[in-house]
């Protein structure tokens, strides 16, 4: 074979060598790798993973068959200089370098965190939010316990903490810590509690916290905007007189029945601080998270004379509203019978 011949064979080699490794590493890092049986899974990368903690997290779901590969490419692409903790989404048909990037530029997904009516008190706060995010439940509490700092940044304490959460939809990184979320919540915080809402009040002779624990039992009592004012005014009546505050939303939580539609006399047996058939004045704080609509509500109370009063027997968030106890009892008896009537326990 001549030279020609020999030159020519060994450049067709050296080709189908280069193309077949240039399938290889397409194949391998630009081509789709992710074979999953469902469209997407997510891995999370904690707060101090290095390179081999990821690799370990992708291999142990499966994600990729080549982990070699992933490694080999993730020390190119310098990921161990730029790995951030999070909730990432691979999607079927991703290839290796895609999954890289994700980490390496920290494309993750959102976590939602949802605070309203469901979670009833700091405890079941603290059990959701743990749940959803990386820190753990001793880290929330230990924040929530700390007098010092509860009371410098937001004039609060443990006892009513629960009053710093604003209702509402939260999008967080799944590694968020918890001085961060803190600091989410009281920026939230500081919203509402603009320098309007804290004129009014100052006015009214009530702290901050004491309006968010009215709030909350009256907002528990009518989402009705110009009831929940009425209401307010009743348990201010109340306040000011002296007199036991009775409020029935109290005693659902005092006594965890969070859906009970009717209370009875055996729940005023409870000895908890939130039993307002018991002891006088406020509850230790409020007894679920509170909208602005009752905060208002309650900061712009009704003025008048009423200090009792009862739903309507029509059940149709309105009340009926009284000077005194014999005129409170006629409105009792229907309401009761209207319940009775209803099958409602």
């Amino acid at each position: 074979m001549s030279t020609r011949k020999k030159t020519r064979w060994i450049l067709y080699i050296v080709v189908i060598l280069l193309a077949a490794g240039g399938f290889y590493i397409y194949r391998e890092f630009f081509g789709p790798s992710v074979k999953l049986n469902k469209n997407y899974t997510f891995v999370y990368i904690e707060t101090g993973d290095n390179l081999d903690d990821v690799a370990e997290q992708v291999n142990s779901e499966k994600i990729i068959e080549d982990v070699k590969a992933f490694r080999w490419l993730a020390g190119k692409m310098e990921l161990e200089k730029n790995i951030h903790p999070g909730k990432y989404r691979i999607i079927n048909g991703m290839s290796v370098r895609q999954i890289i990037n994700l980490i390496k530029y920290s494309k993750e997904e959102k976590v939602k965190l949802t605070y309203n009516s469901q979670i009833h008190n700091l405890d079941e706060f603290v059990t959701y939010t743990a749940d959803k995010l990386e820190m753990n439940e001793g880290e929330i509490e230990d924040y929530l316990s700390d007098d010092k700092k509860l009371n410098d940044k937001f004039g609060l304490d443990p006892d009513n903490a629960f009053a710093l959460i604003t209702p509402g939809v939260y999008e967080v990184s799944w590694a968020l810590n918890t001085d961060d979320l803190f600091e989410l919540l009281s920026k939230k915080y500081r919203e509402v509690w603009n320098d309007k809402r804290l004129a009014k009040a100052k006015k009214s002779g009530f702290s901050v916290p004491e309006i968010i624990t009215l709030a909350s039992i009256v907002q528990n009592e009518s989402s009705i905007e110009s009831e929940q004012q009425k209401i307010a005014g009743v348990y201010i009546n109340r306040l000011n007189k002296g007199m036991l505050l009775q409020a029935d939303p109290t005693l659902k939580f005092a006594n965890k029945n969070y859906d009970a539609q009717r209370v009875w006399d055996t729940d005023k047996e409870s000895n908890s601080p939130y039993n307002t058939y018991r002891f006088k004045g406020l509850p230790p704080g409020p007894i679920s998270l509170v909208g602005t609509q009752a905060i208002d509500a309650t900061l712009n109370y009704s003025k008048h004379n009423y200090i009792f009063f009862c739903a309507k027997c029509e059940l149709n968030g309105y009340s009926d509203y009284s000077n005194t106890y014999e005129q409170h009892r006629k409105f009792a008896d229907k309401y009761q019978k209207a319940m009775d009537k209803r099958g409602i326990k």
